[in-house]
């Protein structure tokens, strides 16, 4: 049970999915864990394959358990030919930051950024990228009929309190096609796994007690099932310090 220092971030999203019974709980103590961003379009012809490298883990023992994808469609290719529909200013903002914080000249897809950090593992054939260990206690609810979302976190007891971290909540689709028409990818069929279909953060003080309540937020989905959630909590340097999440079924 979750005592002192519980923060809730409440976002209510009209999803476009089928209702489940009761409420849905993921909880996620210390361990090793690894958020794995790929940052992506359908406007371009180098992102296929790391979607599909990304697909792939679908199939891991460790989905869920210390494996947590996500990726972030931008925008910077959607007038080049074609719109991508999963694509949002915000998400294109999120990797512009990471690119100033960690000094690159420039960003680029498929770009995978892995605990908070460039990872170019992946274009040299590397397997999977390595864990960090996390600590704290992140509880993940999801409230029927996948109307309300509510994340809270524990810290550890050797926590510094003042420390201002960031709570991280995406809702994701699974198992996606787009079927592309113009642009570089013109004529593919495109499957998307872990495709981000909304987003929302909330700062959260460790000096504050009590409870820090954000939202609500609305998404608009549209046709396409949200599949998965997935909650993290960060620090001002990006690093993941704790995660949880897991499919709605």
């Amino acid at each position: 049970m979750l005592l002192s220092r519980f923060f809730f971030l409440g976002s209510f999203f009209a999803l476009a999915t089928s209702a489940w019974a009761g409420e849905i709980t993921f909880q996620r103590d210390s361990g090793p864990a690894c958020l794995i961003e790929l940052y992506s379009s359908e406007g371009c012809s180098s992102c296929p394959p790391a979607e599909e490298w990304l697909s792939h883990l679908k199939d891991s023992p460790q989905l869920w358990q210390q494996i947590f994808p996500v990726a972030f469609h931008v925008d910077y290719w959607n007038g080049l030919g074609w719109p991508d529909r999963f694509a949002r200013p915000v998400y294109t903002d999120r990797q512009r930051a990471y690119a100033a914080k960690q000094k690159q000249d420039s960003v680029y897809t498929p770009e995978f950024i892995v605990n908070g950090r460039e990872w170019r593992g992946w274009f040299h054939g590397e397997i999977a990228p390595a864990a960090v260990e996390t600590h704290g206690q992140l509880v993940l609810k999801v409230e029927p009929h996948g109307r309300a979302v509510l994340a809270g976190y524990h810290p550890a007891v050797n926590a510094a309190a003042g420390i201002s971290y960031t709570l991280h909540v995406a809702v994701l689709g699974l198992g996606i096609v787009s079927e592309v028409e113009r642009g570089e990818n013109a004529g593919r069929q495109l499957q998307h796994d872990f495709v981000v279909l909304d987003f929302h953060s909330q700062t959260l003080d460790l000096g504050t007690s009590g409870e820090v309540h954000a939202g609500p937020i609305t998404c608009n989905p549209g046709s396409d099932a949200a599949q998965a959630v997935v909650a993290w909590v960060s620090t001002p340097e990006t690093e993941v310090v704790q995660i949880a999440g897991g499919e709605l079924r």
